[in-house]
């Protein structure tokens, strides 16, 4: 499967849908940005356009574009809560480095 999910990542996505009553799963992409080149970008879908992969992981669409899958291919996607703090966090093969700040990659 080119992109999956934690159970944390699962958990969270199920319990945000569910909370907002609307969605139909978590929307990846990549824009260019930042010192390294590239930057998540994430999401709740509402819909799937064409084009769109869509995977299924612990019964949670991820829901990625076209453009963005090349990158991405391979990437788990974690749901980490470190104090206050709470984000995705991203296990991708493809990134060859980050900057400093943790915000970009590049591939």
């Amino acid at each position: 499967m080119p992109v999956s999910l934690t159970p944390a990542a699962a958990e969270r996505v199920r319990s945000f849908i569910l909370g907002r009553g609307r969605g139909i799963g978590l929307r990846l992409g990549v824009k260019k940005t930042g010192c390294s080149g590239f930057a998540y970008v994430v999401s709740y879908a509402e819909e799937v356009a064409a084009g769109d992969a869509v995977f299924e992981d612990q019964g949670v669409k991820v829901i990625v574009d076209s453009d963005s899958l090349r990158y991405l291919d391979g990437t788990e996607i974690d749901f980490v809560k470190q104090g206050l703090n709470e984000a995705f966090k991203f296990r991708n093969p493809n990134v060859v480095g980050e900057c400093g700040c943790g915000e970009s990659f590049n591939v």
